[in-house]
């Protein structure tokens, strides 16, 4: 029997799903995470074979005490995974630190994890990438700036999501930037793009092939989502545009990547980019060795007619998958709604209008909230006609 190692699979709350999908194939599945067993949902108790509780997972010490537990009790440990952003390079440290070989090593961090690292790679695919510099002092930046002109985007070159990344529209905003950012992280200023971001969603087999591929669109920024308090709006395609699969698939062989569930962000460019290309070509943004957060592998699922967290747990436990890409597809349409806005709908006359095409109705916990809204609704759509007048009436707001 195999041993599985899922680092925090109690968060996000839908990942439980990922275990039960492997315990049904057979594997000893053992879970780590700071939350108390008693805590823990009855599906996900139910999904691990063990549980074993630290103080926070962001102690290594007591992670790799974890591990070497279940060491000790199994024998060799051959998955470690969390499938979350903010663990892969705890993740990739745990696997180099006991030789767990089936994914990403230490040495794997500086080109899947770095922003500037991610750029080489996306080269190799053939697919344009924004000019970039890593952040040193004013007159370095000042001489970027001369070149590429304002805005410009600073990010951290590590990070996680839209953190700490901001829009610089002139002198002002470069020199505020500069007197607040933190001396201790390496930030990456990119030039700015006009564009939306379309993703490559895929669970890749050993042999870097999809078994699955999907894509999601989001129309508005996910940076000003966080900085302005914006609502957040974003949906699964009904089906994937041909110049993203083959950016994606592209992506996956320059990236080596292989056994994994991966979400690949595009710019989709909304007008002409000189040195980048003519609106409504895909462009690089970055890499995501995970699936993409929060409910979209639910949102997958209902565009799809299918079961991800099947397709991922048949290809850790078989290499292939039984689970088909259902013959039905859809538009999957997300809305996360900000509390303290005047709506002209509340919750309840949406519930009321679109009950019928609400697949999921949750209020969201805070340490989604940021990036997602408080009050989220996924609902689907055949046609993107009837998705658009959706958004139009989940995002209206009264004078």
């Amino acid at each position: 029997m195999k041993n599985f190692i899922f680092i925090s699979p109690n968060f996000p709350t839908n990942y439980w799903q990922f275990c039960r999908e492997l315990k049904k194939n057979g594997l000893n599945v053992l879970g780590i995470g700071d939350q108390p067993y008693d805590e823990l949902s009855g599906e996900l108790k139910e999904s691990l074979n063990e549980y074993y509780k630290v103080g926070s997972l962001e102690n290594y010490d007591e992670v790799y005490r974890a591990v070497a537990f279940f060491i000790f009790k199994y024998g060799r440990i051959d998955w470690l995974e969390s499938n979350n952003e903010y663990w892969l390079e705890r993740d990739a440290r745990l696997r180099t630190d006991f030789h767990i070989t089936s994914g990403f090593q230490n040495s794997d961090m500086a080109r899947i994890k770095y922003k500037s690292g991610m750029k080489e790679y996306y080269q190799k695919a053939g697919i344009p990438v924004a000019r970039y510099h890593i952040v040193d002092d004013e007159e370095g930046c000042r001489k970027f700036i001369a070149e590429v002109g304002y805005p410009v985007i600073v990010k951290p070159d590590n990070g996680v999501g839209a953190i700490s990344t901001y829009k610089l529209n002139g002198d002002e905003d470069l020199q505020k930037f500069l007197g607040m950012k933190e001396s201790d992280v390496s930030y990456i200023m990119e030039e700015f793009i006009e564009a939306e971001v379309n993703s490559y969603d895929a669970i890749i087999n050993s042999q870097g092939e999809p078994l699955f591929e999907t894509g999601n669109v989001t129309p508005n920024s996910i940076m000003d989502i966080v900085n302005n308090n914006d609502n957040s709006i974003y949906y699964i395609v009904k089906d994937l545009p041909e110049d993203t699969r083959r950016a994606g698939r592209a992506t996956v062989k320059s990236f080596g990547v292989k056994s994994r569930f991966v979400h690949f962000e595009f710019f989709r460019l909304t007008k002409d980019h000189e040195g980048m290309g003519k609106k409504g070509d895909v462009v690089a943004l970055e890499v995501n060795m995970r699936p993409c957060g929060g409910f979209s592998p639910d949102m997958m699922n209902f565009a799809n007619s299918t079961n991800v967290y099947k397709i991922w747990a048949d290809m850790i436990a078989f290499d292939r998958s039984s689970e088909s890409d259902g013959q039905k597809h859809a538009y999957c349409a997300f809305a996360g709604r900000r509390d303290g806005k005047n709506f002209v709908l509340n919750d309840d006359q949406v519930r009321a209008k679109y009950g019928y095409t609400i697949k999921m109705d949750l209020r969201l916990p805070d340490a989604l909230a940021g990036a997602m809204g408080n009050q989220m609704f996924l609902a689907l759509f055949d046609t993107k006609e009837e998705m658009d007048v959706f958004y139009q009436d989940l995002l209206a707001v009264r004078d």
